[in-house]
């Protein structure tokens, strides 16, 4: 009987220090938190205990169901009209997936498709597109979004379309810099020898070479927009109300964070653990993907 309890304290530290060896060596938690946010986005109307626009004046600002006044109908609470809000922060998880898919998409396929054309021809082709990118990259993005949002009045689409634009220059630098060392590789000239195009050469072998950088920036540029979304959110240039967004919702809550802290809290919290699981990640697949950083 000793000896089996004395076992015991040493299998549960073993059993700790092998949780804690795979934790570190793969992103158990950020890919967790990820999970949660594509499943919250895309199946929100089957989650959400209630509608993100429904309002209960009975009930507003009520305090999250663990609280002395809270009640077990709004787990996380209400906001100043009585929306409930874990609802709206489960459909405000759709806005965020339309930041990773739609804008990152724009600005990988453009960015990634310059940078490769840039790097691989050279000369004035070069010159042209990494000046653009400069004069791009030097713009102030909240400036050009107000004068949008004045000019064109604000919308979802207006800020997806912002997004997209302000993520494309990332990519043409990292990856022109990666296609300058590829194309003088020996199995690139080999195929210009053997009568390869250069629509082939770029296609078939460049851009596959490219492929781990262009993973690694888009996962790190995915924090970035959803940070840049919700500041617009916040601003009140970005997407309007009552359009659930995590963003908006933070600025709606501040007015009340003395005496509510549950209705800007909860959003600026789901904020914060997106941004981070993502960056953990993004350094993740860069250790991973980068033999020079590979560890092992």
């Amino acid at each position: 009987m000793n000896v089996t309890a004395g076992a015991r304290p040493g299998v549960a530290r073993e059993a700790l220090r092998q949780a804690w060896g795979c934790m570190r060596r793969w992103p158990v938690l950020p890919v967790a938190v990820l999970v949660v946010l594509v499943v919250a986005g895309i199946f929100a109307p089957m989650i959400a205990p209630h509608s993100p626009l429904k309002q209960d004046l009975e009930a507003w600002r009520t305090p999250p169901a663990w609280s002395a006044d809270g009640s077990t109908k709004y787990w996380l609470g209400t906001d100043f009209v009585g929306r409930d809000l874990l609802s709206r922060l489960i459909f405000g998880a759709r806005v965020s997936l339309m930041v990773m898919a739609i804008s990152v998409g724009c600005g990988l396929v453009v960015g990634s498709t310059l940078g490769v054309i840039a790097g691989y021809l050279g000369g004035w082709t070069e010159e042209i597109i990494m000046r653009l990118a400069d004069v791009w990259w030097s713009m102030p993005f909240l400036l050009v979004a107000l004068v949008a949002a004045v000019v064109i009045g604000p919308s979802l689409g207006l800020v997806l379309g912002l997004l997209a634009l302000s993520s494309w220059s990332a990519f043409v630098r990292n990856v022109r810099a990666e296609v300058l060392s590829l194309k003088t590789r020996d199995y690139v000239a080999l195929a210009r020898v053997a009568g390869a195009s250069h629509v082939r050469l770029m296609v078939r072998h460049i851009v596959p070479g490219v492929i781990n950088t262009i993973v690694v920036i888009a996962t790190l540029q995915v924090g970035g927009l959803i940070l840049a979304e919700a500041s617009l959110s916040f601003l009140g240039i970005g997407i309007p109300p009552p359009t659930p967004a995590w963003g908006l919702m933070v600025a709606e809550g501040r007015d009340y964070l003395t005496d509510s802290w549950w209705i800007p809290f909860f959003p600026g919290l789901a904020i914060f653990l997106v941004v981070m699981s993502l960056n953990f990640t993004g350094d993740w697949l860069r250790d991973r993907l980068d033999p020079r950083l590979r560890q092992l």
